[in-house]
């Protein structure tokens, strides 16, 4: 790998061994108090932080044999069984002990926590709602309930429920971290989706006119997308027409969590024909969050043609701030005096992670030789783009770029999406 490449990955990648630390102690239970001889109850419990969570279960069912109506032994087990992962089998618990206490706090608080990790957010909401109105005075309550509205896609409910938080003495950091949360945190908002979904295709047609005698571009894609919990990856069909000839290309495209605030894109491509698209590329580009909303990120692309291999690497800087996502990027070539500056604004007018309104400028400058001379070309652009979902499972893209190239270029296109 190039040096440049390794001193953008390397330099990105430090927080690695402080965030994987950060990430152990994640949704980890405080240990009850030293002191005094543990009843059985609590060294069921101590077991379960610390660990041991096999030997946990047992003591709860040993204690559930001895009284089968001991709800504190129940939601510790089922408790205990949502940290193992094993749904089923903690739902059991804890249903059954907020319909024999209804009014134990806890165990809705539990149930709703069982829900959210489980990918079921509108179960989760309900749970959080019981507690909510058992505790209507306290901040815990409404956060969790805020989360649950954040995952199930629903913004602007979440935001209610931070305000009433704050209302009741709620940490100003954590309300504050959860309205930066709000805003969606991904450069590519087609690689993630709401609770619930887990597939998307999409459809793509897109026009390129030119200035002068040049023939008119036309683009294809066909994209089919699996979203996971901590990634989502894509198949892609491309289709190009170009100077009277066409070529096909395939690719897949990947983002992928690695680490607190961190996510990567991860891109293969390759076209068999070699005549339009380049033969194989691929692109690594890392995003790390840094502060209050701020995000660094460093790619290396590389591409490669019949006749040469091209080598790109870019670094950029974006920002988070209420509904809109600003982000600025350098772009140089390897091995030449080509350099690219982009900045793009886009704004989520509805409040949700679907519907944006994006605008984004370039300019870039290159350096050649053409009969015998130096000659320095400037070139400029801008593009707007406009994203919206009919429905929860239904939405389209409309976009439009001009460029003062030689030729000058003029773009559109359209992109259908359906997801479920």
């Amino acid at each position: 790998m190039k040096p440049v490449a390794l001193f953008i990955l390397v330099a990105l990648a430090a927080p690695l061994a402080v965030a994987a630390q950060e990430r152990s102690a994640v949704d980890q239970p405080a240990a009850p108090p030293d002191g005094g001889l543990l009843t059985p109850l609590d060294q069921a419990r101590r077991i379960a932080v610390s660990g041991d969570r096999a030997e946990a279960i047992r003591l709860y069912g040993a204690l559930l044999e001895k009284n089968p109506g001991d709800v504190d032994a129940r939601l510790g087990r089922g408790r205990t069984l949502a940290w193992m992962g094993q749904w089923d089998a903690a739902g059991a618990d804890l249903v059954q002990v907020t319909r024999d206490s209804p009014g134990y706090g806890d165990a809705w608080s539990a149930l709703g926590d069982m829900y959210l990790w489980s990918d079921r957010p509108a179960l989760a909401v309900e749970a959080y709602s019981q507690w909510v109105q058992l505790q209507p005075d306290r901040p815990a309550p409404l956060l969790a309930r805020s989360r649950a509205h954040r995952a199930a896609g629903e913004p602007a409910l979440a935001t209610v429920d931070l305000d009433a938080a704050a209302a009741r003495g709620a940490d100003p950091d954590v309300v504050e971290r959860a309205r930066v949360a709000l805003v969606p945190r991904i450069s590519n908002p087609e690689a993630v989706a709401p609770a619930g979904f887990r597939w998307q295709l999409q459809a793509e047609a897109g026009r390129t006119a030119f200035s002068g005698s040049r023939a008119d571009w036309d683009d294809h894609a066909l994209v089919l997308r699996h979203y996971m919990p901590r990634a989502s990856v894509a198949v892609e069909a491309l289709q190009t027409h170009r100077f009277g000839k066409s070529d096909q290309a395939w690719a897949i495209d990947a983002y992928v969590d690695v680490w607190p605030r961190a996510y990567a894109n991860l891109r293969y491509q390759a076209a068999p024909g070699y005549d339009l698209f380049p033969g194989h590329s691929w692109r690594v580009e890392l995003f790390q969050g840094v502060g209050k909303g701020w995000e660094l990120s460093g790619a290396v692309d590389q591409l490669r043609f019949r006749s040469s291999t091209v080598d790109l690497y870019s670094v950029g800087v974006g920002r988070y701030v209420g509904n809109f996502y600003l982000r600025g990027r350098a772009r140089w070539v390897d091995g030449s005096d080509s350099v690219g500056v982009t900045g793009q604004v886009r704004y989520y007018y509805a409040g949700n992670g679907d519907d944006y309104f994006e605008v984004s400028a370039g300019s870039g400058r290159s350096r050649e030789e053409r009969f015998g001379a130096t000659v320095n070309d400037v070139n400029s652009s801008v593009g707007l783009a406009y994203v919206h979902y009919l429905t929860r499972n239904v939405g389209f893209k409309l976009s439009a770029g001009y460029s003062d190239d030689s030729p000058d270029e003029t773009r559109v296109s359209g992109t259908l999406y359906y997801r479920w």
